[in-house]
């Protein structure tokens, strides 16, 4: 790769952001299209000032990580529809000094669950597990793109479940309802669901042998998408592929999510290939 004057930067920020696999998928994508771009990682703690340096130094793209998703939302000047309903960004690209926020963390999950072949029509029952971050992005996602039937959601935190069970209603003609998660609820839920999503960090590294899905509860046809992708294959998605159920491992919402964001910065297809090559490389290692 070749550095000059005409090189544009793009960048991840967020604290801490060292371990950050983002400098090697759009770095080794980049390439693998010829484009004239560079992307690096910044640790930050003054985000304003962060936000203002994109403008002053015409950095074309950042890519937004915790703890700075959020606050990033009200220092962007135009919204993605999208992203504003999640209430926060994951991206922000900069078009001759205005900025214009998206979140692909959605995108990247509902890419991965039609690429898998499941169906998100008339007759699709939806379970999410969690109410956080990805929970947000992929139910507000899910429900302003596509037509599923019933949309359930079941976490352990009261408000954060009714906020988003309403910001999702609004964007769909879908049922959507929420509840606690306990063992009623989630054995209700998984009763008429066909695709279950697990949005919470349950069974992430290094607690691997953790799930909150009893494996009696799994079977076939359910398809399972797990958001946590450390490690590839979770305790959640092996014990599905043992009762047959189609899974969907997390690192594939990673890959899309990254794509979506290629796609954003330069205009261009990204090449899916090399992006998930880089990435499953990486994590294996």
């Amino acid at each position: 790769m070749s550095i000059d004057a005409h090189t544009r930067v793009c960048a991840v920020l967020g604290n801490p952001v060292r371990h950050s696999l983002s400098p090697q998928i759009h770095n080794t994508a980049f390439q693998a299209t010829g484009q004239n771009f560079v992307y690096v990682a910044f640790e930050v703690d003054d985000l304003p000032a962060a936000i203002s340096g994109m403008r002053g130094l015409g950095i074309r793209g950042f890519s937004i990580t915790i703890p700075h998703k959020v606050a990033a939302l009200a220092l962007a000047d135009e919204v993605d529809p999208i992203a504003a309903s999640i209430g926060s960004i994951n991206t922000l690209v900069n078009n001759d000094g205005d900025l214009k926020g998206y979140n692909t963390d959605g995108l990247g999950a509902l890419r991965s669950i039609e690429a898998a072949g499941v169906k998100l029509g008339a007759g699709c029952n939806v379970l999410i597990l969690g109410s956080g971050g990805a929970a947000r992005a992929i139910a507000c996602t899910l429900c302003a793109k596509t037509d599923i039937s019933k949309l359930t959601i079941l976490g352990i935190v009261e408000e954060e479940v009714k906020d988003l069970v309403a910001k999702s209603a609004k964007q769909t003609s879908a049922k959507v309802k929420g509840e606690t998660l306990n063992n009623k609820t989630l054995a209700k839920g998984l009763e008429d669901a066909q695709l279950l999503i697990h949005c919470s960090p349950v069974g992430m590294h290094p607690k691997v042998d953790e799930t909150l899905v009893p494996a009696d509860l799994l079977s076939s046809p359910l398809v399972v998408f797990d958001a946590v992708y450390n490690p590839l294959e979770t305790r959640l998605l092996r014990e599905a592929r043992e009762r047959r159920c189609r899974v969907i491992p997390g690192v594939e919402m990673f890959i899309n999510q990254a794509i979506a964001q290629f796609e954003l910065f330069t205009g261009q297809s990204a090449p899916e290939k090399a992006m998930r090559k880089v990435v499953l490389d990486s994590l294996k290692k």
